[in-house]
């Protein structure tokens, strides 16, 4: 999987910022979406400097510069600008020393001004990069939002898996994406799907062709992206196969190194599939707010000890 980047002037635009100086230095790559306040090296102590990261300066570090004595501000400012920092950002369109101005310039690095509070835009732009830089991967199925609930259909080509899509979006749930899936991990353990650009809101339906589901169900019909809460493996029926009949517990899988729910669905003529996967979100929803059908009804079938 190749490691993602964002450049300066990416964020330069994304943000209306305006760029004071260091204006060479914009196609400069960003791979790691942790901002760093540098605080603690503007004091003097540089042991564990991030110079990946960003670095964004608020009143508390501008005002610190500032009450320096003329000769150890340009020594912090010169061992500062001295790493291969990707970009500077300062907030609240603060004043920027002169000296830190022509240290930006003479090493074409970045040095950006936005009128934002620290603490917002520090939360802004974490929020955009964490989506912009999110590890990501391609999936083959068909997503829905079901009850809410995010849904990933997968099985062998021809299966039935666009068709139970279509008929599920006629009871009224919403497609996000099919054959292709853009599956991206954001932060920790939450996965979110859609799809490409190109095919956003199309769907195959063998015999038929490509649908634009949009035009013919209406926006409510569609959603451009949904979190992935479950996946649906959807097989041919095999007879003599035993196929869990209690659902006692959820096997799982795991996408991008995130663990999700796994329900295997055995398909054979006649039996009504987007039902099937209608209650098993519904089901899926009723284990989340901890009642399990399955072992709710093996206690009151369960004989009673004499």
């Amino acid at each position: 999987m190749k490691d993602k980047s964002v450049r300066v002037e990416e964020i330069i635009e994304r943000f209306s910022l305006q760029v004071v100086a260091g204006e060479k230095g914009k196609n400069r790559e960003i791979t790691v979406s942790e901002i760093k306040r540098p605080g603690i090296e503007l004091a003097g102590f540089w042991k564990h400097f991030t110079e990946e990261r960003i670095q964004l300066l608020g009143m508390t570090e501008i005002s610190f510069i500032r009450d320096l004595d003329n000769e150890v501000m340009e020594k912090r400012i010169k061992q500062f600008m001295n790493y291969d920092l990707k970009c500077v950002i300062i907030t609240r369109n603060l004043d920027i020393p002169d000296f830190f101005k022509q240290e930006a310039e003479k090493r074409e690095i970045p040095l950006l001004k936005t009128g934002v509070m620290t603490t917002r835009f520090l939360s802004k732009l974490t929020n955009y990069l964490e989506k912009a830089l999110a590890p990501e991967k391609i999936f083959h199925g068909v997503l829905v939002d079901i009850y809410g609930l995010g849904v990933l259909i997968k099985g062998i080509s021809g299966i039935g898996k666009s068709e139970t899509a279509l008929e599920l979006v006629k009871r009224g749930h919403r497609l996000v994406a099919d054959d292709i899936i853009h599956i991206k991990k954001i932060g920790e353990g939450e996965l979110i799907g859609q799809a490409p650009d190109k095919s956003r809101y199309f769907l195959e339906l063998r015999g038929i062709g490509i649908i634009n589901v949009r035009s013919l169900f209406g926006a409510g019909a569609v959603k451009n992206s949904s979190p992935i809460q479950i996946l649906i493996t959807m097989e041919p029926w095999k007879e003599g196969k035993s196929y869990d009949r209690l659902g006692m517990d959820y096997s799982y899988t795991k996408f991008l190194d995130v663990k999700i729910p796994q329900i295997i669905i055995p398909v054979k003529p006649g039996r009504n599939l987007a039902m099937v996967l209608e209650v098993a979100a519904m089901n899926s929803r009723m284990k989340e707010m901890g009642y399990n059908a399955a072992r709710d009804f093996i206690s009151r079938t369960a004989p009673e000890e004499k």
